[in-house]
């Protein structure tokens, strides 16, 4: 890690690698590289290292770090990969994966959210990005397939779309559960066939959309 990365940024770093256990060393890089004070609101400014969710407004979060960092290592991101993230929030996550993935591509409901995000990441001179404002339930159709799909927003079940816009080994990560409680799931497709393995309980906003969460309650 360089020299030059912030002390509360290095300390962060170090906590995922010996107390979270993050082994991958690429995701830790992009860890650091991102200043997340830049993705909460000024009056956050001070909790922006602490492992815990903040409040971005609309009644969305950022996720912690640590729930970040594991989404990430589960979605083993190559340099050549095309990503998609669902519930891109204040563009944290989309910041994350930049550095590690040929090319992001994120979808957010809230357009004021997608905005805000949008000129974040110009801030930071993230070129290799695009986001968008539509149901993340149903991915990103004109964009498919993709080697790996993050969603930062709990699903009811993993949701048909996004899984059929898999490539072949591509790998899907997501929260599946209640609105309490849910599991993280990585889906990975074996041609017609998805393996789907849980790797601990987390704790999300609800994915809304068609395949999602329709105020509050699960689609029919």
């Amino acid at each position: 890690m360089s020299a030059g990365v912030p002390m509360r940024r290095r300390l962060l770093v170090e906590y995922l690698r010996t107390v979270i256990g993050i082994r991958d060393e690429r995701v830790l890089e992009a860890i650091a590289s991102v200043p997340r004070e830049v993705f909460v609101p000024p009056s956050l400014f001070p909790q922006a290292y602490e492992d815990f969710p903040l409040e971005i407004g609309e009644g969305q979060t950022i996720s912690q770090p640590s729930v970040v960092a594991r989404m990430t290592e589960l979605a083993a991101i190559g340099e050549r990969d095309r990503v998609l993230e669902i519930g891109a929030g204040s563009g944290y996550q989309v910041a994350v994966l930049a550095p590690l993935a040929r090319f992001v591509f994120a979808v957010e409901r809230l357009s004021r959210l997608a905005e805000g995000a949008r000129g974040r990441l110009r801030q930071l001179g993230v070129s290799n990005v695009s986001i968008q404002v539509m149901d993340g339930t149903l991915g990103w159709r004109a964009q498919a397939p993709f080697d790996a799909i993050i969603v930062s927003a709990a699903a009811p079940a993993v949701p048909h779309a996004l899984k059929e816009q898999l490539v072949e080994g591509g790998r899907l990560v997501i929260p599946v559960g209640d609105l309490r409680r849910q599991e993280l799931h990585r889906v990975v497709r074996r041609g017609e066939v998805f393996e789907d393995t849980v790797h601990g309980a987390v704790t999300f906003v609800p994915l809304v959309g068609k395949e999602g969460y329709a105020n509050g309650v699960p689609s029919p």
